[in-house]
């Protein structure tokens, strides 16, 4: 059945997330034991296999755990399970297998495939007061989607004003934002080499377009 009516201090699961309403009134929200199962077989398949070695599978790892994370911001992430403890165990132990692989590389490769994301339970930003998408007022809604994101995506945004820095729009869509990193190494975080860009604008540099002239933030 597609409809089921449950009491809420029973709990159900909804978009990847197990919700409940304890006994003192209180929200409380987990991911599902299946969202749970979902990201253990990503990993396992990462970690078990025997294509690369521990250096890949850490840059493999990494967008998955970090999307993971992100998605889950606003949940209770405090078990060890959901932590991922266990996997993170289990994959450093993997890659201590490799020869050339010692503990302190492995712990650092782990740290790398398993980058850490804050969450804040309940946090959702409530809209304020009467606005509206349809409203106009872009200043607001792009600053607003910009609370969707956090760590380095969250400081490009306000570096860039809450614009996207290739083709200058504000971001008030569904569409997607996108962290591209300028000289195209993906393992330079630093700060000046990270920008903010619209899921479709991130497409088009990636397309052989030329960037440089478009570039539209210092």
């Amino acid at each position: 059945y597609k409809t089921k009516i449950t009491k809420t201090t029973d709990g159900f699961d909804f978009l990847g997330w197990h919700m409940r309403v304890k006994l003192n009134g209180k929200f409380h929200c987990t991911p599902s034991a299946e969202n749970h199962k979902a990201i253990r077989r990503k990993i396992k398949t990462v970690v078990n296999s025997s294509n690369y070695g521990a250096k890949i599978k850490a840059k493999k790892l990494a967008p998955i755990i970090r999307g993971w994370r992100n998605y889950h911001k606003y949940c209770d992430m405090s078990s060890s399970r959901d932590s991922l403890w266990f996997m993170n165990h289990t994959a450093n132990r993997k890659f201590r297998k490799e020869k050339k692989v010692n503990r302190c590389q492995a712990d650092e490769l782990c740290k790398k495939g398993f980058p850490a994301v804050g969450y804040e339970q309940n946090k959702h930003v409530m809209v304020k007061g009467t606005k509206s998408p349809y409203d106009g007022d872009l200043v607001y809604w792009s600053k607003r989607n910009t609370t969707l994101y956090s760590d380095a995506t969250a400081e490009a945004l306000k570096k860039q004003n809450h614009s996207c820095g290739y083709c200058g729009m504000k971001f008030i869509d569904e569409e997607r934002v996108h962290l591209h990193h300028i000289d195209g190494n993906h393992n330079n975080w630093k700060r000046n080499n990270l920008m903010a860009v619209h899921l479709s604008c991130h497409q088009y540099i990636h397309g052989g377009k030329s960037f440089a002239k478009r570039r539209l933030w210092p």
